[in-house]
């Protein structure tokens, strides 16, 4: 087996270590379709945005890595999607989101609390949620008719990416009131937060099975996404469902941290507002992280695309009021327009060969593992978001691999999707786009600079780039850390097989996999860096 394909040596142990990537040659923009490691902060801050009509330009400038799109398509189609996005959440059918907020973290026994009024959201009595969208009238909906793996309070089916409240408990929050933003949750808890999602990356045997075994049948692929399938700009030997697991994790985890940096609280004046210093330490310095928000973008344009005559036949009356109801449903078709003409990823060259499946089956059980993590979470401003983010991202995975067209037609699936997932799906794609819009924000502060404020912004940004020699985050020297972490996995193991058969294999499967990747190295398998807060 290849060694590069292995997890990073020594998985179990506290360790978020930095990414590192080599330097290409005459890398001089974050649209460089290789990462960039020279005048990352430059690239990004000083990049001009290209006007581009469509995603099909012969030699796109910036070719988004492993999607069909280009960087100046996203960009020219941002500002309009961004306006009608922004007023579609507002309106009532997608601004209640249900939720338990309050179910037991399943990894490990305790989690700190935030204690900060940042952190703190206010709930909205059931009696303001239109009757339509009440837990009572939601309960007696069946979705697909599938086979339910059941928990206390929760779900998935066969084809779910993600763990679904069933609607008996929780309460309803308006976001319009809660938006994502600085809450002063950072330290231990937030790093083992970010440290256990990036664990999930660790694939086992499958990975090896599907790239040693035989080989798919032929397929035509657009330039962009034959060359990642020869090289990614890192290790070619990984496979490419990998690689895009990797990239949705990364892009959520860049997308909340400029959200984070967009709406700072300067403990100084009380006062909120962008941080440009936050956002050069946490993004600009790092534009490979720029790139997979991008990336993210794409695919969840893609999977509105995919359900746009779904969500076109979705019943979105909840006021009562026409007006209401004819403004969603505008802003909505406008949105699913500019899908179809950004949302260029294909999904058909994945999971692909006679092993796929098994890949794809662990791929969503990582992937419910990362929803199940936003349980641990200390701040409950960060659960909510983290709940609904990776919902929205795991109703696109499920759009993009689980459902064929006959399955998405609203006529012979009118209860295809939860409202839930249908409500997340949009708040997430809102929140990409907003993240592209406070960049370019960023950039007007950064041109308003004089040479030594940029200056020295970029030296603050390389020091803090520096491992701390003696951080308990970058330490291996840890026995207790060890068997901390291993005594939680298997807890969790004996907690699912109390529940459910089905899911304790799963615990199981995936435990015995991170056990059999701890003495085997891998050169990409690791977070975007420290930037912790969620």
């Amino acid at each position: 087996m290849r060694n590069t394909n292995r997890c990073l040596i020594l998985r179990l142990l506290p360790v978020l270590p930095t990414l590192t990537f080599w330097v290409p040659v005459n890398a001089d923009s974050f649209l460089s379709n290789t990462l960039i490691r020279k005048n990352q902060v430059q690239s990004v801050l000083e990049h001009q945005p290209i006007d581009a009509l469509e995603c099909e330009n012969t030699k796109p400038t910036g070719p988004i890595d492993i999607t069909m799109c280009d960087y100046e398509t996203v960009e020219s189609v941002n500002r309009d999607l961004f306006s009608n996005i922004h007023d579609l959440v507002k309106m009532p059918f997608f601004k209640y989101f249900q939720v338990d907020l309050y179910r037991d973290c399943p990894f490990w026994d305790e989690y700190g609390s935030c204690n900060n009024p940042g952190c703190a959201i206010t709930t909205v009595d059931e009696s303001e949620v239109p009757m339509k969208w009440r837990a009572s009238a939601l309960s007696k909906v069946d979705a697909l008719v599938e086979d339910r793996h059941e928990l206390p309070g929760c779900y998935y089916r066969d084809s779910d990416f993600c763990w679904l409240d069933d609607n008996t408990e929780g309460d309803y929050y308006d976001l319009t009131l809660i938006p994502e933003r600085f809450t002063g949750y950072s330290g231990p808890e937030a790093h083992r937060i970010w440290r256990t999602i990036y664990e999930e990356n660790c694939f086992g045997l499958s990975e090896f099975s599907l790239m040693d075994g035989k080989a798919p049948g032929a397929v035509t692929l657009p330039d962009t996404m034959t060359d990642v399938l020869r090289e990614d700009g890192a290790d070619s030997d990984q496979c490419l469902e990998k690689r895009v697991y990797y990239k949705v994790i990364s892009g959520l985890h860049a997308s909340i941290s400029t959200h984070i940096c967009a709406e700072y609280l300067n403990q100084t004046t009380g006062e909120w507002g962008l941080n440009l210093h936050c956002f050069v330490n946490r993004i600009a310095s790092h534009p490979e992280r720029l790139q997979y928000i991008y990336f993210n973008t794409v695919l969840l344009l893609r999977a509105v695309a995919r359900l746009g005559p779904y969500l076109s036949a979705y019943d979105y009356c909840s006021t009562g009021s026409r007006q209401d109801d004819a403004e969603t449903k505008e802003k909505l078709l406008n949105v699913i327009s500019i899908a179809q003409t950004a949302g260029k990823f294909d999904e058909s060259v994945l999971f692909r060969g006679e092993n796929a499946n098994v890949l794809k089956e662990e791929f969503k059980v990582h992937f419910r593992n990362v929803t199940r993590i936003m349980d641990c979470v200390g701040c409950d401003k960060c659960r909510l978001w983290g709940k609904i983010q990776t919902t929205g991202i795991a109703t696109a995975l499920k759009v993009l691999f689980e459902l064929d067209e006959k399955t998405l037609d609203p006529q012979r699936n009118a209860n295809l999707l939860q409202r839930a997932e249908v409500v997340a799906l949009i708040n997430t794609l809102h929140r990409f786009s907003e993240s592209l819009e406070a960049v370019n924000e960023f950039r007007q502060i950064w041109a308003d600079l004089n040479s030594t404020e940029s200056e020295q912004l970029i030296l603050d940004a390389e020091k803090a780039a520096i491992p701390i020699p003696h951080s308990p985050y970058h330490d291996v020297q840890q026995p207790s850390g060890l068997f901390a972490v291993a005594r939680s996995r298997v807890m969790s193991v004996i907690q699912a097989c109390k529940m459910s058969a089905m899911e304790c294999v799963t615990k199981l499967y995936s435990l015995l996999n991170r056990m059999s990747s701890v003495l085997q190295p891998s050169r990409k398998d690791s977070g975007p860096g420290a930037y912790e807060e969620l």
